[in-house]
């Protein structure tokens, strides 16, 4: 079988946790700190904070912009539904714009959205394609509104020579570390921002609301035992045997982003003549990590029975994503299909191929055989 995704642990990745094991601590430990400060090193950003997984990351950032009952957020119907959900969870409403032919939310649709309840716009990089950023950046800067990207797809890629990640157009900026990502803590996500106010109310509601900082207390000098609850916040820490881990697949990150970069030129090379496929084309001021290799056909039912035809091969493809309002759950809110067209056409045609470092050349040619022969 071949997924669609899968994570690569080396000896180096084992050894790390065992040590972490050893430790003397397995939670709130040394190695979430130093963690942070090489991720934020590695991006750029001024701060990093480690959570327990991308869609806490999402939920906190939102909580620490304010988000509240009554708000809106903006998003990408064209995502994981935790892109959406971290405004249901504040209260808030998500507010869904149109993407364009790239799956990537449209900028010039972005205004036609804003009202007076906006407050967060949370762009999601695609596949591992960074969004027009400066686009967003002048809409947020012009209307007020604070940036959250969602990068769960794009650890590695980069923007007008900037590092997603490094927040030069954002507020925030939100990773996944799940198997499939570029790298992984088995769960786990990350929230960098240059704000040290952000920084230090992400630190807090990720565990409890709780501070034991002597600078942030309310009553001073109670004793080094006293630690006050602040905020209504959530146990969303990470350990130190992930965080172990994150440090040790760190260190290999430019050369899983190198090998699925070289494993999307091979598919770009198969494809990009043949007219009945396609393929997502390379901007010149983007360079996409590949988190996903898209590929589109040309309606509903041919998807459908080459996903099925792909899978009877062995080759476990996947669909990324039904538009996040066609969701049972959102329908019953009150989301109509036909609320973000171009999106509901994208989703009918894509089907995301095998991409993930260890995908040797044979596989990847027998996905590639399979799939022009089915056009055959």
């Amino acid at each position: 079988m071949i997924p669609y995704g899968r994570q690569f642990l080396d000896k180096d990745d084992i050894e790390e946790v065992v040590e972490a094991l050893k430790s003397d601590y397995l939670t709130t430990g040394p190695k979430v700190q130093e963690f942070e400060s090489a991720f934020a090193s590695k991006v750029g950003s001024k701060y990093a904070v480690a959570v327990s997984s991308g869609t806490a990351a999402l939920h906190l950032s939102c909580l620490a912009a304010g988000l509240k009952p009554g708000e809106e957020s903006i998003t990408s119907p064209i995502t994981f539904v935790a892109s959406a959900n971290c405004a249901l969870y504040c209260g808030a409403r998500p507010v869904f714009s149109d993407v364009g032919d790239d799956g990537l939310i449209d900028t010039d649709q972005i205004g036609k959205n804003i009202s007076r309840k906006t407050k967060v716009l949370i762009p999601v990089h695609y596949s591992g394609t960074p969004c027009d950023m400066e686009g967003i950046k002048e809409i947020a800067d012009k209307n007020n509104l604070i940036t959250i990207e969602d990068a769960a797809h794009a650890l590695g890629a980069k923007y007008n020579k900037t590092n997603i990640g490094d927040c030069t157009y954002s507020d925030m900026t939100i990773f996944s570390f799940h198997p499939v990502k570029h790298i992984t803590t088995g769960e786990g996500g990350m929230i960098t921002t240059n704000s040290r106010e952000l920084y230090e109310k992400l630190s807090v509601l990720r565990s409890h609301g709780i501070t034991k900082s002597p600078e942030m207390l309310v009553r001073k000098n109670e004793g080094r035992w006293y630690q006050e609850m602040q905020e209504l916040g959530f146990n969303y820490r990470i350990t130190d045997m992930q965080c172990a881990l994150g440090l040790s697949q760190l260190k290999k990150l430019d050369q899983f982003v190198k090998r699925r970069q070289e494993i999307a030129r091979r598919y770009d090379d198969a494809f990009g003549g043949d007219d009945n496929i396609s393929i997502r084309k390379a901007q010149k001021d983007r360079s996409n990590a590949y988190h996903l290799y898209v590929i589109r056909v040309r309606d509903a039912g041919t998807r459908l029975k080459l996903f099925e035809r792909l899978w009877a091969a062995g080759i476990l493809c996947q669909v990324h994503y039904l538009p996040v309002y066609l969701h049972p759950y959102y329908e019953k809110l009150g989301y109509k299909k036909g609320l973000c067209p171009n999106s509901e056409r994208f989703y009918e045609g894509i089907i995301s191929l095998p991409i993930y470092p260890s995908l040797s050349e044979v596989d990847q040619d027998y996905v590639i055989s399979v799939v022009k022969g089915f056009f055959r």
